[in-house]
């Protein structure tokens, strides 16, 4: 197809450090939009057959992302907060069931939980930096709590957590464990069947190199039937296909949460992204990751009054890096930055730089270098 490097012809000049917030697209994805806007420009949905077999291959390529048992535990839905609502919104809780999040968590994954108040349900929210971040969550997990919800890597501290040791956790202590994996998915290898979760999902315009509009959700096969289900339309039924049938159910499979027609367009892009993703291997993608975070971290020690608020440690990192600069207000800084085509962005206790593996060191060099004469003044 292409070198990596190619996929990724950015304006000349551009220092692309935004990857958690949103990606550009490498060039197979807009290769086949292109192609897909001009068949239907040409020939309209006659092959529309061929089309399904892409969005056949994409579902395969995430259980393969997520090492999901089957693809049919694979929903494709429109972004990370409509799969939490059809958790949040799905189970069957009593007045006094509790869950357990951070309390930095992206509002995605704090309003859904929040709104279940009505219902009697309380919001417990743990720190995350008085020490152990895995012990100060599980110890919050009471005889009441019903469900960790947590964000693999969290989005403004860049702070990465040990899934793992939180599913273990969590399944000796019979609670469910959400995972919003938006900040991991695509960055570092992640593993539903080793976290043990009974949820995860994510959106494609991130680390995952896709477009807007278009998420995952995994949900464990025996908790499928025990979401409520709160969307009905003809795509989600088990014989989506016969439309005279007067009987009907929900599908087996995680389609049971696709009420309506797909998103055929961003399936288009997201799967040709999801197929560099594992041309080039996620084991890869990661070591490629870590040593661009790791020049980041070793270039901003040396810049006079930065201040890291991001993990240094690798294994509680992923793709992101936020600092503060003495002297400066984080949204003055902020602009300064984009005047200087560093595309970047303000979140938590300064700003966030998130490279992705194939970000050029000459990006991440010059913006060191614009970061030491910010700081001399």
């Amino acid at each position: 197809m292409y070198a990596v490097h190619d996929e990724f012809p950015q304006l000349p000049g551009l220092r692309y450090l935004n990857h958690a917030a949103v990606s550009p697209w490498p060039q197979r994805a807009v290769d086949a939009v292109s192609r897909f806007a001009l068949e239907n420009a040409r020939t309209g949905a006659r092959d529309y057959s061929t089309w399904l077999q892409v969005e056949r291959r994409l579902r395969e390529r995430l259980q393969r992302l997520l090492n999901a048992p089957s693809s049919a535990d694979i929903a494709l839905v429109k972004n990370t907060s409509e799969a939490l609502s059809f958790v949040a919104f799905g189970l069957d809780w009593r007045a006094g069931d509790q869950v357990v999040i951070s309390d930095e968590e992206f509002p995605s994954n704090r309003i859904v939980w929040e709104a279940l108040a009505p219902l009697g349900v309380e919001v417990v929210k743990v720190n995350l930096h008085s020490g152990d971040a895995q012990a100060a969550l599980l110890d919050a997990c009471g005889p009441r709590t019903r469900l960790m919800a947590i964000s693999a890597v969290q989005y403004a501290s860049g702070l990465r957590l040990d899934l793992e040791r939180l599913g273990e956790g969590c399944r000796t202590r019979g609670v469910l464990l959400c995972i919003d994996a938006i900040q991991q998915l695509g960055a570092l290898p992640f593993d539903v069947q080793a976290s043990q979760c009974a949820f995860a999902m994510a959106d494609g315009h991130k680390w995952l190199l896709g477009p807007e509009g278009l998420g995952v959700f995994y949900c464990r096969s025996d908790l499928r039937a025990q979401l409520k289900l709160h969307e009905y339309g003809w795509h989600m039924l088990e014989h989506a296909g016969d439309y005279q049938r007067s009987d009907w159910e929900p599908a087996r499979s995680a389609r049971r949460f696709e009420c309506g027609s797909p998103n055929m367009l961003g399936a288009m892009a997201l799967e040709a992204s999801l197929s560099l993703l594992e041309d080039v291997g996620m084991p890869q993608v990661e070591q490629a990751l870590q040593e661009r975070v790791q020049c980041l971290i070793d270039g901003l020690h040396r810049v006079p009054g930065a201040h890291l608020h991001s993990a240094v440690a690798r294994e509680h990192r992923a793709g992101i890096v936020t600092f503060s600069l003495d002297g400066w207000q984080h949204q003055a800084l902020f602009e300064q930055l984009k005047a200087h085509e560093v595309i970047c962005a303000q979140r938590g206790a300064g700003i966030r730089l998130s490279p992705h593996f194939y970000t050029r060191p000459q990006v991440i060099e010059e913006t060191l270098q614009l970061l030491r004469q910010l700081a001399a003044g």
